[in-house]
């Protein structure tokens, strides 16, 4: 059973493309007698089938070699594509997580959507969702993954503007949707060009003709930067990070898998890519940049946002940089944990201020406050969430962000100060929100907000009983380090990151200091504030250029272009009325037009010929 299983286990994104199919008839509202919550309940069940699927393929593959399965799709003039698929432990522990959490955000979108007509559209999306991410981690060809990419771009921005009657989420998925499509048109180049370079876009294939290629310098640079743009567009890295604040106009339930698997897609095609990046080395030191500025300013601009679904995008955004760092340092297995680590805490902590957006009245931090004692599971959820992702042993990211500082201590030690400070600043910043929402006394917006019902709790609490176990499971998966070995002076360096982070938060934000905390420079404070003025150097740029642009087209097309089209117009209808009014009914008088006419036509073509004659005898 389990090898059957293991050999059909390339069929799992067809559970959730089956579940989504099916819950297409409640969404226009063909069936209105049931109501729209059997296209929720179909989905569930799909989905759980393909985590049952995915667990017990896990199993058979543990420990066992890659396998290839080829789909032959086209094959013309030449090009021959043909859908690889690799099936490894690798590949079917990320199905594992992925069906697992959107199994969960399923259940957790039951509660949160409870109200909502948009049942249908909603888990019809989020089976597109599923689908897309496990065949992507399935594939094993880079045209086919930049398919799937855009497919994953459609569903962003569907399911960002499911609420489409109100303007503000019509924005946000517009902006989401362009911001994305900067970086997978750079990628687009990218793919294109590398195929006359290697003439194959299947990963394995690009990695042995990496080993030996001889190619130029200048020319491996420029597709190498194109190849890095798309994932820095999928995973919010700086300047392409503002989609996923964005994004988070769209239902919570949806941003539990946005914010967990979703960003990571561009990770996970970058760590694909590893072998033909590195045959550069300005590309690898520019994904180290692009990954530091964005560790840095994510985890700074955090600090001082207000709204709840803010603070946790660029925390994201934040820790999407470290699996830059890492990629670029060439530590693979390292970014696969992290992006592992970072998938179970970073859901967490969308569940939990998912069930507090849902019946409160505001989303600002500020207004909140003294909801431990309302919501006791949702705190100790948030708290679950925020210990998983920092360095606080034993928990999962401890490991993660522990291997990355470790690999880099002896060569790149200032890399290591990024990851400590990142992880000081992100313990800083989430404990800042757990102070604020949880913390003192109610307020007027949050004397009347109880704890969820249980379609919400449950999925938070088997999640959090995964985040606490997560260390038992990389024992069992001998992902852990030996403890004799273990480098104690970067242990110690992530504990007391960790520890001054949270502590420092603790006493500014739970103490008697007067709030709101200001920063002494306002210039400082409004610059973390408005997110490092990006948006306004994109309208003062970009939109500007981009708006100017389109103003000289416009006006080309209405006075050059019409203007033409129009005094064409204009001479036909005048050579029109001319010819109505000149008509007498004679017949010879026609005749001797037609033949004025011609003699005149026929003059005008023979002039070159007999013209030059005629003035060679005049002169």
């Amino acid at each position: 059973m389990a090898q059957f299983l293991l050999e059909t286990v390339w069929l799992v994104p067809c559970y959730a493309l089956i579940g989504g199919l099916l819950a297409v008839p409640w969404s226009p509202g063909i069936i209105r007698k049931t109501g729209p919550r059997p296209a929720g309940y179909v989905n569930l069940v799909m989905t759980f089938l393909a985590f049952i699927h995915s667990a017990i393929a896990l199993q058979a593959t543990w420990n066992q070699a890659p396998q290839e399965v080829f789909i032959p799709w086209l094959s013309t003039a030449g090009l021959n594509l043909t859908i690889a698929l690799e099936i490894s432990s690798v590949s079917i522990g990320a199905m594992l997580v992925i069906t697992g959490l959107n199994f969960l955000a399923q259940i957790f979108a039951v509660g949160y959507m409870e109200m909502d007509w948009g049942w249908g559209r909603f888990y019809s999306l989020l089976g597109l969702f599923e689908a897309g991410l496990c065949a992507l981690v399935l594939c094993n060809n880079l045209f086919f993954s930049y398919v799937i990419l855009e497919i994953l771009t459609l569903g962003t921005y569907l399911l960002v503007g499911l609420w489409f009657s109100q303007p503000l989420v019509v924005s946000g998925a517009r902006d989401a949707f362009l911001t994305k499509r900067v970086g997978d048109l750079f990628l687009l180049m990218g793919v294109l060009a590398l195929w006359p370079l290697t003439e194959t876009w299947d990963f394995p294939e690009l990695a042995e003709w990496a080993i030996t290629a001889k190619v130029d310098p200048t020319v491996i640079t420029l597709v190498g930067l194109a190849l890095v743009a798309g994932p820095m567009g999928k995973c919010a890295q700086f300047p392409l990070h503002l989609w996923l604040d964005e994004a988070m106009e769209g239902p919570a339930p949806s941003t539990i898998l946005r914010n967990s698997v979703v960003v990571a897609s561009g990770a996970w095609i970058l760590i694909k890519l590893q072998p033909i990046l590195t045959l550069s080395p300005i590309v690898s030191s520019f994904i180290v940049t692009i990954g530091a500025v964005t560790a840095i300013g994510g985890s700074l601009i955090a600090i001082a946002q207000i709204d709840v679904k803010r603070c946790l995008s660029y925390s994201v955004s934040a820790y999407m940089g470290l699996i830059f760092i890492a990629v670029g340092m060439k530590q693979d297995e390292t970014a696969l944990l992290l992006v592992f680590t970072h998938a179970l805490a970073s859901a967490l902590l969308v569940m939990s201020t998912g069930g507090i957006i849902w019946n409160s009245i505001t989303q600002d931090v500020t207004q909140l406050g003294g909801l431990w004692s309302r919501r006791p599971i949702s705190g100790i959820a948030f708290i679950v969430g925020i210990l998983g992702l920092i360095g606080f042993p034993p928990l999962g990211s401890f490991w993660a962000l522990f291997k990355l500082a470790d690999a880099l201590w002896e060569t790149q030690p200032w890399s290591v100060g990024i990851v400590i400070v990142v992880n000081g600043l992100t313990a800083f910043s989430l404990t800042r929100e757990f102070s604020l929402i949880f913390g003192g006394k109610p307020k007027q917006m949050s004397e009347r907000s109880p704890e969820v019902h249980w379609p919400m709790v449950l999925p938070m609490i088997i999640l959090m009983g995964f985040v606490l176990h997560l260390p038992l499971i990389l024992q069992s998966l001998s992902l852990l380090p030996d403890w004799a070995s273990l480098n104690k002076d970067v242990a110690l360096l992530l504990i007391w990151s960790s520890i001054f982070g949270c502590s420092i938060s603790s006493v500014i934000y739970l103490g008697n200091i007067p709030k709101p905390i200001r920063l002494p420079w306002k210039g400082l404070q409004d610059l973390l504030a408005y997110d490092f003025y990006t948006p306004k150097i994109y309208k003062m740029t970009i939109i500007f250029g981009v708006a100017q642009i389109s103003k000289f087209a416009d006006m080309i097309d209405r006075f050059v272009v019409d203007g033409i089209v129009n005094l064409v117009g204009l001479f036909s209808l005048l050579g029109g009325e001319g010819l109505k009014y000149s008509t007498s009914g004679q017949t010879q008088f026609y005749a001797f037009t037609v033949l004025m006419g011609v003699s005149i036509l026929g003059m005008w073509v023979a002039w070159p010929f007999w013209g030059v004659q005629f003035f060679d005898l005049i002169f």
